[in-house]
């Protein structure tokens, strides 16, 4: 897996998914953000971590008892005990929430483990516990019934479609209160430079438009004096 370095994961804490998002439409990747995926607990902090993956297909019922959790090697159980520490658990759950892609014992195990956070394009139950735990969080709506029911899972770390986007094991995962967005492993020191030079020109700019200043010129740029003013705020604000 691909590891991320110490200052661009702190950089990536910097930033909103939003800012990222643009930053990648400027390469021409217009498909990172994880449709239908929502944080438990909004105000978690950002998660950041590269992706490690569990894949589920339907489940085929003489294949799919309930006495697979008895085998140590179960590709759930086996995901959550190989999880890295820092990592972010990414599932492939089909977009289908009406059956659990884990529950709140499986998060918890991942939190204790030091895994980063956990995004699921299906649903999690026990969702009112796991909200309150010191682990980010995604999913699209809460499911009670265990996947079983509906869903066999039977790859680990492999290429996955979460949400309708393509996620590779060790690309960066980055989520905050409005969602998830997946960043390609090779770009990731890059868009995190590029997303904190953003992050600035934006807090300036909401600076100026809250005191009154006409966004024409201002954003985008186009008028001469906003660089001037940026420049002067950058050094005022030590950024």
């Amino acid at each position: 897996m691909t590891q991320l370095s110490p200052a661009t994961r702190e950089k990536l804490k910097t930033v909103s998914v939003a800012t990222l998002c643009t930053a990648l439409y400027k390469r021409g990747l217009r498909n990172q953000f994880i449709q239908d995926v929502h944080p438990l607990n909004p105000h978690a902090g950002t998660m950041v971590g590269e992706a490690f993956t569990l894949r589920y297909i339907p489940a085929r019922e003489d294949l799919n008892p309930i006495s697979v959790f008895q085998d140590r090697s179960h590709p759930q159980r086996k995901a959550v005990e190989e999880c890295p520490p820092g990592a972010v658990m990414v599932i492939d759950s089909r977009k289908d929430p009406r059956a659990a892609s884990a529950g709140g014992i499986l998060v918890s195990r991942l939190m204790k483990r030091g895994v980063a956070g956990i995004v699921t394009d299906g649903g999690f139950r026990d969702s009112p516990e796991i909200a309150k735990l010191g682990i980010p969080a995604y999913h699209n709506r809460p499911s009670s019934p265990t996947n079983l029911t509906l869903h066999q899972a039977v790859d680990i770390n492999v290429p996955i479609g979460c949400g309708d986007v393509p996620v590779w094991p060790g690309d960066i995962v980055v989520g905050d209160g409005e969602g998830v967005v997946v960043i390609p492993a090779h770009l990731a020191e890059e868009i995190a430079t590029e997303a904190v030079e953003m992050t600035a020109f934006e807090d300036f700019v909401a600076e100026e438009v809250l005191s009154g200043r006409s966004i024409l010129g201002l954003y985008p740029p186009t008028d001469p004096q906003t660089h001037t003013d940026f420049s002067a705020w950058r050094r005022a604000n030590n950024r």
